[in-house]
């Protein structure tokens, strides 16, 4: 049975503090934010709301404007061999951030729309990772990483490196 995920989100307006409604209707196309399929992990910033969905046979990641009212195209970004789940997109929907496994291997990897590159930022480290997030401006991810043998928080640069959290002492 093909699960139907009909997203109704309540947003806090970046331009003010109301509330406002977002009911998006069924597109039994898959052209549109609802569809017929699973969709996953949806997270809102700014105008956009970024998912993940199973929505052309494989898992791919997806991006819709709500100004517009319609998916973006993200050339590059989706690939037949890969996995891809947990989705985060930086306010001005320039930076996307995912998780995703290709041929047993986990890896975080961040998508700039604008240059439409695609980069594997923990190629180099030897753990399992999950769950990426991005700061508001793009210049920051954290996820979660297995390294030290128990679930632990990375935060790296879009450049693909570890900054340094100070922690104070208990």
């Amino acid at each position: 049975m093909v699960l139907t995920l009909i997203f109704i989100l309540i947003v806090l307006s970046s331009y003010g503090s109301s509330a406002r409604l977002l009911s998006f209707p069924l597109d039994s196309g898959g052209k549109s934010l609802n569809s017929p399929a699973a969709e996953m992990t949806p997270r809102v910033s700014g105008r956009y709301i970024v998912f993940s969905s199973d929505r052309l046979g494989r898992q791919d990641i997806y991006l819709f404007d709500m100004v517009n009212r319609r998916l973006v195209d993200l050339p590059g970004l989706n690939s037949f061999d890969a996995i891809a789940s947990n989705p985060a997109v930086s306010e001005n929907g320039q930076y996307i951030v995912f998780s995703s496994n290709r041929q047993g291997k986990s890896g975080i990897f961040l998508y700039d729309r604008e240059t439409r590159q695609l980069r594997n930022l923990t190629k180099n480290l030897q753990a399992e990772v999950r769950n990426p997030t991005i700061s508001a401006d793009g210049s920051r991810i954290a996820f979660e990483s297995s390294t030290n043998g128990q679930w632990d928080i990375l935060v790296y640069d879009r450049s693909g490196r570890q900054i340094d959290v100070p922690v104070e002492p208990q």
